[in-house]
C-alpha cells in the first residue's frame, strides 16, 4: 500500500473549560454544524456511582457549547451512546440516563427540551430508527470499566449465562423492550470452543447491519486471573433467529458494516482461506465463512475503522505507539492507497480504560470529519475539512 504523509489542519471546536469528547466511531454525532459531545470534569480517574456527565451541542463554526442534560449512564469510550435519532436527526437525540433502579434511555427534542423514555437503555439503533439493541451495561463496567456504566450493579453477577438477561429489542416507538437472545443461548450456542470449561460471558459490543434486518454481537468470557479474554463473532435476525458463527472465539475488534452482507473487522480471520494466521483487517460475509483481507497486511494493529458515506474510504486511527503518537488515516483499497492525516499525542493515563482513541467520525456527506483526542492536553473534539485530503485520491 502506498502512504503518502501529510499534515492537515485539525481545528478544536470544544471550549477550555473542561474535558469534551463524543465517544464512539461508529456513532452519527454531525448535524449540520452543530456536534454532539459529553462533557466531564475529570478524565483521569475511572468514573464511579455518582459520577455524571453533560450532554450538549457545540458549534463548529463558532465553537461554543451549550448544555442539554446530565447523564449518570456514561463511560469513556462510549459515553452515553449519545447519537441524533434517525427518525428524526434534524431535532431530536438519543443517550442512555438513569432509571429507577436501573439504566434506560432518553430520546430528548433539543428545540423543545421534551422528553420520552425507553425502558432499557440502547447500545444500538437501527438505520430506520425504528428499533435499538440493548445489553447488560452493569456487567460491562465488571468487565471493561471503560465501557459499562457504575451506577448499578449487575443484577446477574454471580450468573455465568443468565437465561434472564442478553440481547433486547427495545422498539423505539413505544419505549417497551424484549428479550430475544438470553446469555444462556448464547452459552448453548458457543460453548464447543472452552471444551467443557463453564465460562462467564459479556456481550462486549453489537450492531445492525445497514439495512436494520440482522445484527452482529461480540461475546467474550470473563478471564481468569492474569489470563485474557476470547471473542466470538455471532449475527442473528433483528428478531433473534437464525444465529450464525460468523467467527469462533479468538482475536476479534473493532468492525464497520460495508452493506447488509459484508463487514469489515480486524480478526484472525481464521475460518477463511486467506486467513495468513495473524489478526488484520479483513472483510466477512455474513452467514458464510468467504472474506478476504483488505489492504495487503498494511492492517497489523487494532484500529477503529468506519467507511464514508459514499463507501469509497475509510478512516481509521491506531492505538498509540511508543512516542505517544497516534496517527489518523484515510485509506482506498481500491486505489491501495493511505493517507495520513496527522498524528497526534495520547496523554498517558494512570488506567488503561481511561485513554483516549481518537475514534475518527464522517460527517453525513463525507467532507468532514471529527475525533476526540488530548494532544493539547485534555480532552476535546477535533475537525478536519476532508475536501483537500479527498483531492489525494480522486484528482
Amino acid at each position: 500500500m502506498k502512504v503518502i504523509k501529510k499534515s492537515y489542519y485539525a481545528k478544536r471546536i470544544s471550549p477550555l473549560d473542561g474535558e469534551y469528547f463524543f465517544g464512539y466511531y461508529d456513532l452519527q454525532p454531525f448535524n449540520g454544524n452543530l456536534h454532539l459531545t459529553h462533557k466531564v470534569a475529570d478524565a483521569d480517574k475511572l468514573h464511579m456511582p455518582g459520577d455524571v456527565a453533560e450532554i450538549g451541542l457545540l458549534d463548529i463554526n463558532t465553537e461554543k457549547y451549550e448544555k442539554l442534560d446530565t447523564t449518570g449512564a456514561w463511560c469513556f469510550q462510549q459515553g452515553a451512546m449519545l447519537q441524533w435519532n434517525p427518525q428524526a436527526s434534524d431535532r431530536e437525540i438519543i443517550y442512555n440516563s438513569l432509571g429507577d433502579g436501573d439504566y434506560n434511555a432518553t430520546i430528548m427534542d433539543i428545540h423543545t427540551g421534551k422528553k420520552r423514555f425507553l425502558d432499557r437503555p440502547v447500545a444500538n439503533v437501527s438505520p430506520k430508527g425504528n428499533y435499538a439493541l440493548s445489553i447488560n451495561m452493569a456487567r460491562l463496567y465488571d468487565f471493561r470499566p471503560g465501557y459499562g456504566y457504575a451506577e448499578h450493579r449487575d443484577p446477574f453477577y454471580w450468573k455465568k449465562h443468565s437465561a434472564d438477561d442478553g440481547i433486547f429489542l427495545t422498539d423505539l416507538n413505544t419505549g417497551v423492550s424484549r428479550l430475544i437472545i438470553s446469555m444462556e443461548q448464547i452459552w448453548e450456542f458457543s460453548k464447543d470452543y472452552f471444551g467443557g470449561v463453564d465460562q462467564k460471558l459479556v456481550v462486549n459490543h453489537i450492531t445492525f447491519n445497514t439495512d436494520g434486518t440482522r445484527f452482529l454481537f461480540l461475546v467474550r468470557n470473563f478471564p481468569a486471573k492474569g489470563g485474557s479474554h476470547v471473542t466470538a463473532i455471532i449475527t442473528a435476525n433483528t428478531d433473534g433467529s437464525d444465529m450464525f458463527l460468523l467467527s469462533d472465539y479468538g482475536v476479534q475488534s473493532h468492525y464497520f458494516w460495508l452493506d447488509k452482507e459484508h463487514v469489515i473487522f480486524y480478526s484472525d480471520g481464521k475460518e477463511l482461506a486467506c486467513s495468513k494466521g495473524f489478526a488484520s483487517n479483513y472483510i466477512l460475509k455474513d452467514k458464510t465463512w468467504d472474506g478476504e483481507m483488505v489492504g495487503n497486511s498494511y492492517f497489523r494493529q487494532d484500529n477503529h475503522m468506519s467507511y464514508s458515506p459514499d463507501r469509497k474510504l475509510i478512516i481509521t486511527d491506531t492505538y498509540p505507539n511508543a512516542q505517544k503518537m497516534q496517527p489518523l488515516r484515510a485509506i482506498s483499497f481500491e486505489k491501495d492507497l493511505c493517507v495520513e492525516i496527522g498524528r497526534f499525542y495520547s496523554m498517558p493515563r494512570s488506567v488503561t480504560d481511561l485513554r483516549c482513541d481518537l475514534h475518527p467520525r464522517w460527517n453525513r456527506d463525507g467532507k468532514m470529519i471529527s475525533f476526540d483526542s488530548t494532544h493539547e492536553g485534555q480532552r476535546a473534539v477535533y475537525v478536519v475539512d476532508m475536501e483537500p485530503v479527498l483531492e489525494e485520491f480522486f484528482n
